[in-house]
């Protein structure tokens, strides 16, 4: 069966975006954040996402010139929406427009083994966690705190879950990655 991996960048206090340091990675960019980027990106996988990240990433991978581009372009990519038609101009991506509490499932049966990555989305996210369909979460913790400026929290409105710590990284001296799988649902004691 297919792991389903969730991956959050994400300030100390749980914000995604915005703040006061509206730029790319909080302008905490550096050498081993891209490294585990490209290692990321080497991993064979299928990228999820929705319409609206889907559109974003689109258009950048078309008209910008990382080096990560042509990778991103050559993954299997799947994108959840009942917006977009095909045909989609991103190269090797499906459109799925059913609810993901049915594909998802039906996604993680399939036997070829590669596991699903979330790619930004958060309103996909939170569904998908919200019908328990996570097995990992991955949180990359920018060392800053947005506080009464913070836009976007990332974990608002998803479920209470437990988590299992399996693994920590530094990198460039000040990110920290928390890699969790999710607990199993315990009955009640």
């Amino acid at each position: 069966m297919r792991e389903l991996m969730v991956d959050m960048f994400s300030t100390v206090d749980g914000f995604g975006g915005g703040g006061p340091k509206p730029r790319a990675y909080w302008g905490y960019e550096g050498p081993g954040l891209f490294e585990w980027i490209h290692a990321q990106l080497d991993l064979e996988h299928v990228m999820l996402m929705g319409a609206e990240t889907y559109r974003q990433m689109a258009e950048i991978v078309a008209t910008g010139d990382d080096p990560t581009f042509p990778r991103m372009t050559a993954l299997p990519k799947v994108v959840f929406s009942k917006t977009l038609r095909p045909p989609l101009p991103w190269a090797n991506t499906t459109l799925i427009d059913e609810p993901v509490e049915t594909a998802v499932p039906r996604l993680k049966a399939m036997d070829d083994g590669l596991p699903m990555r979330t790619i930004g989305s958060p309103s996909l996210v939170r569904s998908l966690f919200r019908h328990r369909l996570v097995d990992r979460v991955r949180v990359m913790a920018f060392p800053m705190i947005h506080g009464a400026e913070g836009e976007g929290p990332v974990f608002a409105e998803l479920p209470a879950l437990d988590l299992d710590l399996i693994g920590t990284s530094v990198i460039d001296d000040r990110l920290v990655l928390l890699d969790y799988r999710v607990a199993e649902d315990k009955p009640p004691e």
